[in-house]
């Protein structure tokens, strides 16, 4: 008698169900947290040409080889993750049903749709470059993508890895005002309190949903601001970086002459979303993380990106 056969779970063996698999692991929707910043600083940095026009030709090109290069580059940063942490994944057991923890898909197939939104990425630049004649976005790929690839590397030796995941997060709006018009960025301030505001928002949050691993952490020497810090000094960061994002949105309105009423309710409507956020966690705990961590955070972005847009526009 033959032994029998393994399952076929291999990225050889069914690669739509391996794509599938990875597509869902890493949530292309929480897209959603950067994209409308990034658009927004596209079309702050777009006030300043001509009827909104790149290198001679439409706005709308570059606006979608921003879209492109934001998910591309967010994609690949995931799925660096997801290789990084694999093992570490793997003895969680809120994260052990992962594709590539649980081994239902393999590190080739990661490795694979990693050089694949590598590819996108770094294509999206050179289009900038040849085709709209804007080289920075090129020059600056390499330490952008090497940045946002390195926090599941940071959070193995300082608790400041939740301000690195903010920062990577906040360089796509002044990454995005590049790619459109790069003689105007260091001319528009709120821009900058824009991509600040970013930071302390996520680096908040990500305190906020690394409640969820205390026990791991801890067991895996991993530094997050709960496991160092404890969970009620953790907390009262998270809270210190939610008020400094939401004083820098308002300072954003303040400065900026475009910006009036529908910007400013969309700040105040963002406070009050922090503090519910900040609310559930203190009622729920960590039970409600899909309200507390997407839903709420979901709609502060989309809220400001579309309020600033629509008022510029």
């Amino acid at each position: 008698m033959t032994e029998a056969s393994p399952p076929l779970t291999d990225y050889q063996a069914d690669k739509p169900i391996a794509l599938v698999a990875m597509l869902g692991d890493i949530k292309i929707a929480h897209s959603v947290f950067a994209l409308p910043f990034a658009l927004l600083g596209a079309v702050m940095a777009a006030k300043g040409l001509p009827k909104m026009t790149v290198g001679g030709r439409d706005f709308a090109w570059a606006l979608v080889l921003v879209i492109i290069a934001m998910v591309a580059a967010r994609t690949a940063a995931m799925l660096s993750n997801r290789i990084l942490d694999r093992h570490i994944d793997a003895r969680n057991h809120r994260t052990a049903t992962r594709p590539l923890a649980a081994g239902n898909v393999s590190i080739k197939a990661y490795m694979l749709g990693l050089c694949g939104s590598l590819a996108i990425f770094f294509g999206c630049c050179v289009a900038f470059a040849l085709g709209l004649g804007n080289p920075w976005p090129l020059l600056l790929s390499v330490p952008v993508i090497a940045w946002i690839c390195a926090y599941a590397l940071f959070k193995r030796f300082t608790w400041w890895c939740h301000i690195w995941l903010g920062a990577s997060l906040a360089l796509s709006v002044p990454a995005a005002a590049i790619a459109v018009n790069p003689d105007v960025v260091f001319h528009l301030p709120a821009l900058w309190i824009l991509a600040a505001m970013v930071l302390c928002w996520v680096a908040g949050f990500d305190v906020i949903y690394a409640l969820q691993d205390v026990e791991t952490d801890v067991i895996e020497g991993l530094h997050s601001m709960p496991s160092k810090l404890g969970i009620k000094r953790a907390m009262w960061c998270s809270r210190t970086l939610h008020l400094f994002a939401a004083g820098l949105l308002l300072q954003a309105w303040w400065i900026t002459p475009q910006f009036g009423w529908l910007f400013f309710g969309a700040a105040c409507i963002t406070a009050a979303l922090l503090m519910v956020e900040h609310r559930t966690v203190d009622r729920w705990g960590t039970t409600k993380m899909a309200l507390t961590f997407f839903t709420l955070n979901g709609i502060v972005s989309c809220l400001i990106g579309a309020a600033g847009i629509i008022e510029l526009l």
